[in-house]
């Protein structure tokens, strides 16, 4: 049995139990006001012990809850999945707003009680790395997700403010986005008063079925047709939403799992789109802070664009999605007896001695400096440093791209 979230709002609020059953991962993305948050396992091994009251289960997008609630009516409850699930309560509680009145009380809100850790930490991004110049057109790259849809406001306050011109476009690709993504995606543009241009692709349909890396490969597929898109509307730039987070987890996640120490640039000169460049403005801006404004603004994102998340295993199983999870997890622990440690992480790749670097690899190249011989160890001759291979140049030692 389903019911539809309109059906949901005519009935009386005593007369049902709204549950959440969606995962903790998904819930960070937005909570549902009124719903008890459990999971469809623990609701099944302990539902509720009064059946007077119709039972409504609610999942990310209204498919693993109908199991869930055909599994409660065979135990005797009047049991319903939301239809649609999380995804059509997040557009009908956004369809309520209007638009003026919810993007004057965000630009507010980035102006005064984000101005600090939001809106000075983008505009230092954008002067310290050089990533707006003047008479610049930027294609403002939107996923939808909390990320990239507060780097579309900022980015309007900045054109609205800057001391020189520049263009701004705001593009969303459509890759295959399920009806309800997009339809989240094209509400909050509205609400937020966000002129999106939105191009369609066939990305998803193509990486279906790929069994190793689809993820990465989606990815890459991704950012190739935004390029070549902006390009066409004669723009210079993208940007995406990576923030200071995503900064340090990939660090760690190159040293722990790539075996390698590199990281996100906050600007890249595209090799494949001659004359293009990828920034990344939000590259000082915290993820508590981006959530904070999230939170504080009532507004609600989608969290995962793919339209295949509830049924594809490569997107939805743990091993794929648990390394990123891990170093979340692991950087939380090191803060607790070290509160710099983020500050730490982010600030290794800027302090990289290249005196103690045994190898690396530059523009493809591989190069090596190894101080002590083995055959010098041997024979006990510990004073003396032979170089195998030249070291970088000393522009390269202190080059930030």
């Amino acid at each position: 049995m389903e019911i539809t979230v309109s059906e949901l709002e005519r009935l009386s609020p005593d007369s049902y139990i709204l549950y959440d059953t969606r995962s903790e991962q998904e819930k960070l993305y937005g909570v549902m006001e009124g719903a008890v948050s459990v999971s469809a396992d623990k609701l099944l091994a302990a539902p509720p012990e009064d059946k007077t009251q119709k039972l409504i289960i609610c999942c990310a997008r209204g498919k693993f809850s109908v199991d869930t609630a055909e599994q409660l009516s065979e135990m005797g409850y009047d049991a319903y999945s939301l239809s649609g699930g999380y995804a059509a309560w997040l557009l009908a509680v956004m369809q309520k707003e209007q638009a003026d009145e919810v993007s004057k009380r965000v630009e507010q809100s980035l102006q005064k009680k984000f101005r600090k850790k939001i809106w000075a930490a983008f505009t230092k991004a954008v002067k310290q790395y050089e990533l707006v110049k003047e008479n610049d057109c930027i294609a403002v790259c939107i996923s939808g997700v909390k990320d990239s849809m507060l780097m579309a406001k900022l980015f309007q306050e900045l054109h609205r403010h800057s001391d020189f011109p520049f263009e701004v476009k705001f593009i969303v690709m459509d890759p295959g986005y399920s009806t309800a993504n997009r339809n989240v995606i094209e509400e909050n543009a509205r609400k937020l008063k966000i002129p999106i241009e939105i191009f369609e692709s066939d990305i998803f349909d193509s990486v279906y079925n790929i069994e190793k890396s689809p993820c990465y490969l989606c990815a890459r597929m991704r950012r190739g047709h935004l390029y070549n898109y902006a390009k066409s509307l004669g723009c210079n730039k993208i940007a995406l939403g990576h923030h200071y987070d995503d900064v340090i987890e990939t660090i760690l996640m190159g040293m722990l799992y790539g075996a390698q120490i590199q990281t996100m640039m906050p600007k890249l000169h595209s090799t494949n789109f001659e004359g293009m460049e990828l920034i990344r403005p939000l590259y000082l801006v915290r993820e508590e802070d981006i959530k904070a404004w999230r939170d504080y603004n009532g507004l609600h994102f989608i969290q995962c664009a793919c339209k295949f998340t509830d049924t594809c295993t490569t997107c939805n199983n743990e091993e794929n999605r648990s390394k990123r999870v891990e170093i979340k997890q692991l950087i939380a622990t090191l803060k607790q007896t070290n509160p710099e440690v983020e500050k730490h992480i982010f600030k290794s790749v800027e302090n990289v001695n290249i005196d103690t670097v045994i190898a690396w690899i530059r523009s493809g190249t591989y190069g090596s400096e190894l101080r002590w011989c083995a055959a010098q160890r041997m024979s006990g001759r510990r004073n003396r440093c032979v170089p195998l291979f030249a070291r970088p140049s000393a522009d390269f030692a202190t080059h930030h791209w």
